[in-house]
């Protein structure tokens, strides 16, 4: 990994470009509009599920839920019939801790989606750790989540490293104010995690076309692995992905969010999880700060009621789309100096 430092950057120049910082976001956001009562709305990955389900909201199939040692043996037999393959996630887990992706089988064995074949008694040892809490927050007890394993669209195969992109959306009182895609990368071991070495790039809301990108705080234009350009890919069932987003406020009562969803090739945007802290290289990733349109839609909101989902989607598209003329092939670099790596 490498190091790399931001220069001092004078407050002026930071209050200019829009940045949000750690602090601001905590204060002025997530205290503000975040309520603690509501965090297990997003923190618990099964409630986030069953929420999303009562309010008609996508998401991946649950396929069953391991809460103790002894349905370990009992569900294996149940795995097997997935062909498919499958995925098995902490139900507490944080920044993509303990996901494991199994992408079908190699005879009697699991087949990671690395194409490592693994015993059977791996995947007995896995499920146990995380229901030791191994993954979980504050190392508590955790039940082990089997889901559906989504099928991404192929188009992102060259710029997506033996994983699938998923695209974090930051709702602001209901409305999409920025959004990025995560891609895989060798070094994060197929897991679309910013921390962990994956590649975020930018998304214009009002074409879902990616704009530029970010690696471990850099700005870049290719996929590190295959050299691909990760500019002007344009995502699938972007209006649909941005209702999806937007209608996530009424579920978590949260005016503060990050909305992560993948796109299943056959069945378009779903949502993966919701985080009631999202992090702030998002800013990086598009070469723009938040606080500008943050404050847009403050200013939208004044004496104005709450608008339904489809519309505050339809408005954000509107009011956030970048000019075909001024889209950059890669996030400023003053911004990305200015912003921190949260």
């Amino acid at each position: 990994m490498p190091t790399w430092l931001p220069r001092f950057v004078r407050p002026k120049l930071l209050k200019e470009q829009g940045i949000v910082g750690m602090n601001a976001r905590n204060a002025r956001y997530i205290a503000a509009w975040n309520a603690r009562r509501f965090y297990p709305r997003v923190d618990d990955k099964l409630q986030t599920k069953q929420l999303a389900l009562d309010a008609g909201l996508s998401v991946p199939d649950l396929y069953g839920v391991v809460r103790t040692l002894r349905q370990i043996r009992d569900v294996r037999k149940q795995l097997r019939n997935y062909e498919d393959g499958f995925v098995i996630k902490p139900a507490h887990g944080a920044a993509g801790d303990g996901i494991l992706v199994i992408d079908g089988w190699r005879g009697d064995r699991p087949r990671r989606a690395g194409g490592r074949a693994m015993e059977l008694s791996e995947l007995d040892d896995h499920i146990a750790n995380v229901l030791s809490g191994m993954y979980s927050l504050g190392g508590r007890p955790d039940a082990a989540m089997i889901e559906q394993r989504v099928r991404f669209s192929s188009i992102f195969d060259e710029v997506s490293h033996q994983g699938v992109p998923d695209i974090r959306t930051v709702v602001y009182r209901g409305y999409p104010v920025m959004a990025m895609m995560r891609l895989p990368t060798q070094d994060s071991d197929g897991k679309a995690n910013l921390h962990q070495g994956a590649v975020g790039t930018g998304i214009d809301l009002g074409s879902g076309r990616t704009i530029g990108g970010v690696r471990y705080n850099r700005p870049c234009r290719e996929h590190p692995d295959s050299e691909k350009s990760i500019v002007g890919l344009q995502i699938p069932g972007w209006d649909q992905l941005m209702e999806l987003a937007a209608g996530c406020f009424e579920l978590s009562e949260l005016g503060y969010l990050g909305v992560d969803v993948v796109i299943d090739a056959d069945r378009g945007p779903l949502i993966l999880e919701l985080n009631a802290r999202p992090g702030l290289a998002i800013q990086i990733a598009n070469g723009e700060g938040l606080d500008h349109r943050i404050l847009a839609v403050d200013a939208h909101m004044v004496a104005r009621d709450i608008e339904p989902a489809a519309e505050r989607a339809r408005w954000s598209a509107e009011v956030f789309a970048r000019p075909e003329a001024t889209h950059p092939t890669e996030p400023d670099t003053e911004t990305t100096r200015a912003a921190e790596p949260a």
